[in-house]
């Protein structure tokens, strides 16, 4: 079983991979370069499944997760999610104080979740984003002296770098949510402590002509069921200004009951309805 995820090693899709109990140890690491790039691994056969950070309690959604899986929903389908406790660390190549950093480098995901330290901890140095945490703890590790990166404390051990602080993340109990991404037509798995209930992940747009309600409306075909609402974002759809799509996360499972009749009914009112997959609920972190 060949895992994609965000690379290079280190990073916390890495930790989130074994964390979770997949495959034990029999899979076959594939660190990608971005997440765009895992979930096309999937989609291109290179890949059997992706770990991919989807939702951050303090953040909120990593967007290029998003954005992929809606633009390869025809070749990848979400079968799975995992809930993982994520603590920041303060890496440098050398111990070193913090009143001597003068950069401090991360994925966007870090940085935002620990902004609150770097303006009060750290506010003579610059802030510079790279493609990950793991990224940024080697290049702080070929780096000059006054470099620091946020990241695992794991990754400090990888490149040989040393911890400086950890926990430095602004609000405690900081929690990302993974989703775990197959080919489509992947039947989901049950992860290692079992399924409670189901999700569905989905994506609706073209509500027809503007008007008061038209987003109540269409949300009706799920309340009227009974069927909870756990999660709502929307998204621009990038074609024009004021035009946008709906990311909704509902308990059920995708041709069962209740669902399926909410889902035509979603489909009679949205030009676009997208199913990105069901998949058994991970258990609270």
């Amino acid at each position: 079983m060949r895992v994609a995820f965000l690379g290079p090693p280190g990073t916390f899709s890495e930790e989130a991979v074994r964390n979770s109990g997949f495959g034990g140890e029999g899979f076959e690491s594939l660190p990608c370069d971005s997440i765009p790039e895992a979930i096309e691994a999937v989609g291109g056969g290179s890949a059997d499944r992706a770990m991919l950070p989807f939702e951050n309690s303090i953040e909120g959604s990593v967007r290029p997760t998003m954005d992929t899986l809606l633009e390869l929903s025809d070749r990848v389908t979400v079968v799975g999610e995992y809930r993982m406790p994520i603590s920041e660390a303060l890496i440098a190549r050398e111990p070193l104080e913090t009143d001597r950093i003068t950069e401090v480098i991360s994925h966007p995901q870090p940085l935002a979740q620990c902004d609150r330290f770097i303006r009060e901890r750290l506010p003579a140095a610059t802030v510079r984003v790279v493609n990950s945490t793991s990224a940024a703890v080697r290049e702080v590790s070929e780096g000059e002296p006054g470099l620091a990166a946020i990241a695992p404390v794991s990754a400090a051990a990888i490149y040989d770098c040393v911890v400086l602080e950890e926990g430095i993340e602004d609000e405690s109990g900081n929690v990302t949510r993974f989703l775990w991404v197959a080919p489509a037509g992947t039947s989901p798995e049950a992860g290692p402590d079992g399924p409670e209930g189901w999700k569905t992940t989905l994506v609706f747009s073209e509500l027809g002509a503007d008007h008061p309600g038209a987003l109540v409306d269409a949300l009706v075909e799920f309340s009227d069921r009974g069927i909870n609402l756990v999660r709502i974002e929307s998204r621009p759809q990038k074609r024009e200004l004021g035009r946008y799509q709906f990311f909704i996360d509902v308990e059920g499972r995708e041709g069962e009951g209740a669902l399926t009749e909410a889902l035509e009914g979603l489909r009679s009112k949205a030009g676009e309805v997208r199913v990105l997959g069901s998949y058994p609920a991970a258990t609270a972190s």
